[in-house]
């Protein structure tokens, strides 16, 4: 990515900016970037810069600039100072990849089928029996459950057996899975990598990744190459995870060729495909559905409500699951997911880039210039969300509000063509299991814990446990 440049011009920007080290906040926590911007970012224009030394950062905060940037027509994605550092191990799979790269075209082509309604329903069975497994640990914990761990530990099994046919067994074990631990660690060195690019000489400095990056690194693509020798050898396109939806994620990376080009993906490019999968595929999903159970367990009308829905839903049977036709009807529980995404996006920003010279809230902006659409600032537009934008309200997601409100205002998975392209199969997952939690379990939260976030790639609560207790359903 280019130096921000912006032809010179000096946009609005917060007030104390200093003499060499520009805008950055004296006391600021640099393991929470994201949310010291939100906190500082109240009352400021649309279009705001804000400078780290010699870096200018471009941030969209209404909803009304980011309608204008999310635009495929004039715009394409901008990667971010994290997610470019997130390149130097994955290259050019979906996430990291320009636009223009061949390989991006191909591999999008190949996987967009694998996320259609056929796709989806030969998933179902296998995400409800990684589900049936958090289910009965947490019936059998005797103390508070830690929700992000083993949440974590759910979404990696689940994505591991439905996309690569691969089961990590998260639940087999207490200690944490090798390629958890392994994306961790490399999770954490981009997020400081992106930090430390903003310092004088600090692209050179991050420009190799630290050893403890490059160990993590190899974990997992030691753990992947044994994945696809597995598929190479058993010789076929269906993974272990789906009998009825056609070809899996490794399987259509490995086996077909593009229908126009004859293209196919490299040894290398499917093996940076398979890591950005396993970890885009679970840790959003994992952290959207903690903030929403830390939400319903401080609500107790929220959790009524939403356990009601549940019940009329699945009967008085704790052991019974939700059929493939049935997520959709949990409607009120998807409005619980939805409302946590938009105080929480596990995503908080994206990058975007014009195709050509343009105006953006007046100011020029050329190819060479990049933003970031802050996304908690324009789920948090008060144009937008009303005078109190912070409050939980899951009713802020009924249909009539939904076909009220402007274009791009809610956006937790990116816009256009860039945008997830695993969004049904994470909200699919997600409303299943939040609605068999809360089915199945009684829960609350330590009074006295505040709500902590920590700071990858993406965001996650932080030692955040629930006591659980299964209810007692009338027929």
């Amino acid at each position: 990515m280019s130096r921000n440049t912006w032809s010179g011009q000096r946009l609005p920007h917060p007030p104390g900016r200093r003499r060499f080290v520009g805008d950055i906040e004296r006391e600021a926590d640099p393991n929470t970037p994201v949310q010291n911007l939100m906190r500082r970012v109240h009352g400021l224009p649309e279009l705001v810069e804000f400078k780290a030394f010699r870096e200018k950062f471009v941030f969209a905060l209404s909803a009304r600039v980011c309608a204008q940037v999310a635009d495929d027509v004039h715009f394409d994605k901008a990667l971010a100072p994290a997610v470019l550092a997130l390149r130097r191990f994955s290259g050019d799979a979906l996430f990291t990849a320009f636009t223009h790269e061949p390989a991006w075209g191909v591999a999008h082509d190949l996987l967009v089928p694998a996320f259609t309604k056929p796709a989806m329903r030969g998933y179902h069975d296998t995400m409800n029996a990684v589900a049936d497994d958090l289910v009965a640990r947490w019936a059998a914990s005797t103390t508070p459950v830690d929700v992000a761990d083993d949440l974590t530990r759910m979404t990696l099994e689940t994505i591991g057996r439905t996309a690569f046919g691969h089961s990590f067994g998260t639940f087999a074990h207490q200690e944490r899975d090798p390629y958890v631990a392994a994306m961790v660690t490399l999770l954490s060195d981009s997020g400081q990598a992106a930090g430390l690019s903003t310092l004088p000489l600090g692209q050179l400095i991050t420009r190799r990744p630290s050893r403890r990056a490059r160990a993590a690194y190899a974990t997992q693509v030691e753990i992947t190459e044994d994945i696809i020798e597995a598929r190479l050898a058993g010789g076929g396109q269906h993974g272990g995870g789906q009998q009825r939806g056609g070809a899996d994620l490794l399987g259509r990376m490995l086996f077909p060729a593009h229908a126009e080009s004859g293209a196919r993906l490299d040894r290398r490019n499917v093996i940076n495909q398979v890591l950005t999968f396993l970890t885009a595929g679970h840790e959003t999903t994992s952290g959207a559905l903690s903030f929403a159970l830390w939400y319903l367990a401080n609500d107790d009308r929220v959790r009524a409500a939403a356990q009601a829905e549940t019940d009329d839903l699945l009967g008085p049977d704790p052991q019974s699951t939700p059929t493939f036709e049935m997520v959709p009807k949990f409607r009120y529980v998807r409005r619980v997911l939805d409302e946590a995404l938009r105080l929480w996006p596990t995503a908080p920003a994206i990058g975007r880039s014009p195709r050509a010279v343009t105006t953006v809230a007046g100011w020029t902006m050329t190819p060479q210039d990049w933003l970031l659409v802050f996304i908690p600032a324009v789920h948090r537009d008060p144009a937008v969300w009303g005078p109190d934008p912070d409050r939980f309200d899951p009713d802020n997601f009924l249909p009539e509000r939904v076909r009220a409100r402007p274009a791009y205002s809610y956006l937790p998975f990116g816009v256009g063509t860039r945008a997830c392209i695993g969004r049904q199969f994470a909200l699919h997952e997600a409303v299943l299991v939040l609605a068999r939690l809360l089915h199945r379990f009684d829960f609350a939260a330590d009074p006295a814990y505040d709500l902590r976030v920590t700071e990858r790639l993406t965001l996650m609560p932080k030692g955040f446990r629930l006591t659980v207790r299964e209810r007692s359903l009338v027929a």
